[in-house]
């Protein structure tokens, strides 16, 4: 059977279209990870040895591919979504020209396969080479109002992208691809209706998985440091000033995907919210977070103001349920978390909600950020303590979300040392740098970046329980908590020790939806 499959290998390059379908569509079926005969992708069409990345004629013609007619451009993205997973690949998809083309494919709105486009990049962006080569992007394109976008991404050509006519008239121009992966990120989710016909869609993909991309990109410092650098909303249209004299374009890159939180999609939503906890890791950029839009700030060492961010109530939504609260509870939580009505879920994900009490936590950090949560972070302690009323004690990995919750309230209610005993902001600033920038194998969907270090140089934290929820470098959270506590138990301890959680006891027959959640952290298979 091996040999008969490369035999078909030669006829990827056939003149003829319907040819190269028939040989591809027998040799996509052996790209899964479990496929019996996948290593025929790993050695050349003429030998039978391995040889290397660079020289892997399969692997080229794949990408060339992916350019071809719809049938065999599908494909031939299937088994590069596929094979991906290999680190022996990582060098050859990583090359700058073809992540140029998979960048332009994405951007351009007529794409009929960015979806499976996106899917590729986010399994590539798990390496640091790609994501290092993707943060410093620029692809060529031609400026034209015309055009839904504002430009027309000339490297995106190809038999599933055709070039507009009349070609635009004008030079092309190299621009920052994130900017533009962003923008169309936020794009694709204005699709109401995905079963409908792709003619009719203003832009043919839903870009879900560019979230992904975004994760794995803020698992750097570089990554994160552009969320926080303002932009302008619309990159082609000419910049306004406001009577201030500042510039009113301005946002942070962060502000535009906030949203997505509480979106219906698992992927979006995940790599959405991984992300903000990812950015959370740039303590500088705290403020910007919090503060809400009517606030210009500034993220040291920058001195561009832009509006806020006002990340809070999108934190806390999805960890808001149905529950009544009193009226005066009620007239504590942001106007977005008031009056909720009966069909009001939680996050599902048990991950996911864990991640935005990590997030929470992450905004603990400085004092400035403790005081903001309890001056005017109005809601946080009714929110978390109704989600820990229902709150399973089911790990997630080796934590307890329960256990991060109880530590949460102790921050936001506990008493602050000191001022003579409290760390210079500028101290609790640059004792965190570098601190949050992952290893390849802990770059995914759901990435766990360790942060344990953050709170173990902190006064404040070292009477807390341990187990912060550190990963090691195969993505796998580390064991920090010691044995399992159940309800009761936290809450006879908790009395002595601090605030508690108010009305303890977390239903321990209740399962969490998702029951596998290390599921998000793989490689994309199609």
């Amino acid at each position: 059977m091996e040999a008969q499959l490369r035999e078909l290998l030669p006829f990827l390059r056939d003149k003829n279209p319907q040819v190269r379908q028939i040989a591809l569509s027998n040799l996509v079926v052996q790209t899964p990870k479990d496929a019996p005969h996948r290593k025929i992708f790993f050695s050349s069409s003429s030998s039978g040895g391995l040889k290397k990345n660079d020289d892997n004629d399969v692997i080229r013609d794949l990408k060339l591919l992916c350019r071809d007619q719809l049938a065999v451009a599908h494909d031939a993205f299937r088994a590069l979504v596929n094979l991906s997973d290999s680190p022996m690949l990582v060098s050859s998809l990583s090359e700058p020209s073809f992540l140029s083309f998979l960048v332009s494919y994405i951007i351009n709105p007529q794409s009929i396969l960015a979806d499976l486009a996106s899917m590729l990049l986010s399994n590539l962006t798990a390496s640091s080479a790609a994501c290092s080569t993707v943060l410093s992007m620029k692809v060529p394109i031609i400026v034209n109002p015309r055009f839904p976008n504002g430009f027309y991404a000339t490297q995106s050509r190809s038999g599933t992208c055709a070039a507009p006519v009349p070609y635009p008239s004008g030079d092309e121009v190299q621009v920052a691809a994130l900017p533009l992966l962003l923008d169309a990120f936020v794009q694709g989710a204005e699709l109401i209706n995905e079963s409908e016909d792709l003619s009719k869609r203003s832009r043919k993909g839903n870009l879900h998985f560019m979230a992904s991309v975004f994760a794995n990109l803020t698992s750097s410092s570089a990554g994160r440091l552009f969320f926080f650098t303002p932009q302008t909303k619309n990159l082609f249209k000419p910049k306004s000033t406001s009577e201030s004299g500042t510039d009113s374009d301005l946002e942070y890159p962060l502000a535009k995907i906030i949203s997505f939180t509480e979106h219906k999609d698992l992927i979006r939503r995940g790599g959405v919210v991984s992300t903000i906890k990812n950015c959370a890791f740039h303590v500088r950029g705290h403020r910007a977070m919090l503060n809400p839009e009517e606030v210009l700030t500034t993220v040291p060492p920058s001195k561009v103001e832009a509006p806020g961010i006002g990340i809070l109530p999108y934190l806390l939504l999805p960890l808001a349920g149905p529950e009544e609260f009193d009226l005066e509870d009620q007239d504590l939580l942001p106007p977005s978390l008031q009056l909720l009505p009966p069909t009001k879920t939680r996050e599902p994900d048990s991950t996911l909600r864990l991640t935005h009490v990590e997030t929470l936590l992450l905004l603990c950090h400085t004092r400035w950020g403790r005081e903001y949560l309890r001056r005017k972070g109005q809601g946080v302690y009714e929110i978390v303590r109704a989600a820990h009323e229902v709150e399973s004690v089911e790990k997630v990995g080796v934590v307890f979300i329960s256990e991060h919750m109880e530590r949460l309230v102790q921050l936001i209610k506990g008493d602050e040392p000191p001022l003579s005993q409290a760390l210079p902001e500028e101290e609790e600033y640059d004792i965190t740098e570098g601190l949050g920038d992952g290893d390849e194998g802990s770059k995914s969907l759901i990435n766990g970046i360790d942060y344990s270090k953050m709170f173990d140089i902190n006064p404040l934290f070292m009477g807390l329980p341990s187990g912060v929820g550190s990963v090691n470098a195969q993505g796998q959270r580390q064991d920090g908590i010691g044995s399992g506590i159940g309800a009761n138990k936290v809450e006879e301890e908790e009395e002595e020790d601090g605030p508690v959680i108010e009305a303890l006891g977390a239903d321990s027959n209740r399962k969490d939806e998702d029951e596998d959640d290390d599921d998000d952290d793989k490689i994309v298979e199609v």
